[in-house]
């Protein structure tokens, strides 16, 4: 049994070795880096996910000289029945981190539904039972993951103006909020045994208000919504360059701050505790805002500056220090709250020689180049395309892969996923023909959800219950605007 479970291990690690450490999909190469690096790997981050996503040293170093390379899951495998770890024959957080972030979700796609307008939203609930998709067409579906992603609700949006822009879900998962290009925000009941809801014909979707009197009648839009920790409010980023705090038990507006010089496009959390809100804007600038000195209308508790060209989505780590945001110089940028300024640098513009608009135009390639003098980011990923529309990125889950990476939407009809720590990419995936918005990874399986423009939703997973189905012809379809 000893000899049989060695030689068992020396062919695994041959075997891993050969393959690669990112698995199928790949386009990693040590010769070649799509991202800048860590300016210094000794950054607390870097540890830090190592800490999350490596397995317990005493695997690492049975081989003299092999401890960098990834160590085979049947090395851990036996490890685990001998109790070689010292854990009771368990494996640890970090070790099961280690396992399941080489199997990314790349096989495929399966089709999980098809649109007759833009896919605009993507979300997973907290625990991965529902998923959530928001269409140009007025329909929000909710599927039901557990169920064989049926239709679980099949909502009809009022009163939309353009697009569903953003969705969130309740903490309790028992309401929906869905906004669009207009300052009122719609509530929907997820609970009620309706599948089919039609905003006030089959249930009362209750419209939130966030404008006033003294907008004196200006309609501006929300782009990006999200509910408190607590269930009790909703924060939402403006076109009016402004966030709002709306109260739901008071069903009002319980603070506007002007928060940036241009669109707000994203707003999001920076913890659980609710205290640390993030946003991103058209001014090109991350502002991180802390709820208990709101008290200093418009001014924010830092600035981080770095992006050439403006902020299309922010994702935090969940720990109150890093977030990574996506920007229109078709870049993603991870930073360090602690490192935000008190003010914007009095010369916090670059210098340009050129005209552009992301909506129609490809990016310079005179700017491709160019660096932020006062950049303030930890890191910078590129590769990706953030053209047309406010492409989204994300931390990969923490539970299964110790969020060690970042994955996004690409305006060339891709999802991007890049390893944290070196910046390589760590997957392609190339399915669509329009670009992709949003893409959302379940917090406990290996599968990510991609959602089109070509209004497509499709399911990538590792490693897959068989071979994908043929997928059907695409429709032809009218060309459109872009917003």
């Amino acid at each position: 049994m000893g000899y049989a479970m060695s030689r068992l291990e020396i062919e695994s690690d041959l075997c891993d070795a050969g393959k690669g450490y990112y698995g199928v999909g790949s386009s990693s190469s040590s010769s070649h880096r799509s991202s800048e690096r860590l300016g210094d790997l000794d950054h607390e981050i870097s540890q830090v996910t190592k800490l999350k996503s490596c397995p317990h040293g005493r695997f690492s170093r049975q081989v003299p000289g092999r401890h960098q390379l990834p160590v085979s899951t049947v090395r851990m495998l036996a490890g685990r029945e001998s109790n070689f770890s010292g854990r009771g024959g368990r494996f640890s957080s970090a070790d099961r981190c280690h396992i399941l972030s080489r199997y990314l979700p790349v096989k495929g796609p399966w089709l999980v539904d098809q649109m007759d307008s833009r896919a605009y939203v993507s979300q997973f609930s907290t625990d991965g039972s529902l998923f959530i998709a928001g269409f140009q067409g007025s329909h929000i579906r909710i599927y039901n993951v557990e169920k064989g992603w049926k239709v679980q609700k099949d909502i009809l949006a009022k009163s939309l103006r353009w697009t569903v822009t953003d969705t969130s879900l309740s903490p309790d998962q028992r309401n929906l909020v869905y906004a669009s290009m207009s300052p009122i925000v719609h509530i929907v009941d997820v609970g009620s045994g309706t599948a089919e809801s039609h905003a006030n014909v089959t249930e009362i979707h209750d419209g939130l208000d966030f404008s006033s009197e003294e907008d004196g009648g200006y309609s501006f839009g929300i782009f990006s919504v999200k509910f408190s920790t607590d269930g009790r409010e909703l924060v939402a980023g403006s076109s009016d360059d402004s966030i709002y705090v709306y109260d739901l038990e008071a069903n009002r507006v319980s603070l506007r701050t002007v928060a940036h010089t241009s669109d707000v496009n994203t707003v999001c959390f920076a913890d659980e505790s609710g205290h640390l809100i993030l946003s991103g804007g058209d001014d090109n600038l991350c502002k991180v805002w802390d709820r208990r000195c709101f008290i200093g209308r418009d001014k924010p508790a830092g600035v981080l500056v770095g992006h050439l060209e403006g902020v299309t989505f922010i994702d935090s780590r969940g720990d109150g220090r890093y977030f990574i945001s996506n920007g229109k110089d078709q870049t993603i940028k991870l930073w360090d709250i602690r490192k935000m300024s008190s003010t914007v640098p009095a010369r916090n513009e670059v210098h340009r020689n050129y005209e552009w608009d992301y909506r129609w135009m490809d990016y310079p390639s005179e700017a491709r180049d160019l660096k932020h003098p006062y950049d303030q980011s930890v890191s910078t990923y590129k590769g990706h395309s953030v053209l047309r529309t406010l492409i989204r990125c994300y931390f990969s889950p923490a539970h299964s892969t110790g969020q060690k990476y970042i994955y996004t939407g690409s305006n060339d009809s891709s999802v991007y996923i890049y390893d944290l720590e070196s910046g390589d990419k760590a997957a392609v995936l190339k399915h669509h023909s329009s670009p992709v918005r949003d893409c959302n990874w379940h917090p406990h399986y290996p599968t990510l959800i991609s959602s089109s423009w070509d209004g497509d939703l499709v399911k990538w997973e590792f490693p897959g219950s068989g071979e994908p189905p043929i997928m059907s012809k695409k429709r032809v379809r009218r060309r459109h605007f872009y917003y």
